[in-house]
């Protein structure tokens, strides 16, 4: 099994510990995901932990190719009927090994990216290991695969201030690894933790 796995398995476990005891209002919470409350986003998460490549496909061809209607038909699988279920489903889901597509260090990004979609509107706080967001760091600084990353940091010479990573050349962009990572795959609000002449062009193309 893939190393990255253990840290795919880490990061969800940590997550349903976090939303354990939400209130009915929490749950509701806009999420940064845009149109997204935090349990829908969670729904999601759960719907993509238990999608293998060919359930997916299969899922892509009864939607007749309509990739969002497959999320939406995916996710109400796993909404369930109350946060409780939904948080049900995706502890279910947390152990499994299996991604429709990518590698697992995309699993891996989608997993951190989506929990802080959720956590940062609740006010929770989670220490990830930094050589975890160190990797994803680079992957996404390499890739546009499932969400546009590279492309978005073109021209931005980017580098973490509490750990090694660093890319690009061109107007600099620094701050915490996990505000870059985040940044990086479009959620502008962590540009209010960069600093340097790129930032303002990185918030844009957020």
């Amino acid at each position: 099994m893939n190393p990255l796995w253990h840290d795919v398995h880490r990061e969800r476990d940590s997550l349903a510990a976090d939303l354990a005891h939400l209130t009915e209002q929490q749950w509701a919470t806009p999420s940064l995901c845009t149109g997204l409350s935090v349990r829908e986003v969670l729904a999601h998460l759960a719907s993509a932990a238990g999608l293998s490549w060919t359930r997916w496909m299969a899922g892509v061809i009864r939607c007749r190719f309509d990739f969002d209607k497959q999320v939406e038909m995916r996710l109400a699988e796993q909404l369930g009927e109350s946060p409780a279920a939904t948080l049900d489903n995706f502890r279910r889901a947390a152990a499994n090994t299996t991604t429709p597509v990518g590698p697992v260090v995309a699993c891996l990004g989608e997993t951190i990216v989506h929990a802080e979609d959720i956590r940062r509107p609740l006010g929770i706080s989670r220490a990830y290991p930094l050589a975890t967001l160190t990797r994803l760091a680079g992957y996404y600084s390499g890739s546009d695969l499932v969400v546009v990353a590279k492309g978005r940091i073109g021209g931005l010479r980017l580098a973490a201030t509490d750990g090694p990573f660093t890319t690009g050349s061109g107007l600099p962009v620094s701050g915490p690894t996990l505000a870059l990572v985040m940044a990086m795959t479009g959620r502008g609000a962590y540009c209010d933790e960069l600093h340097g002449e790129g930032v303002a062009t990185l918030r844009e193309r957020c």
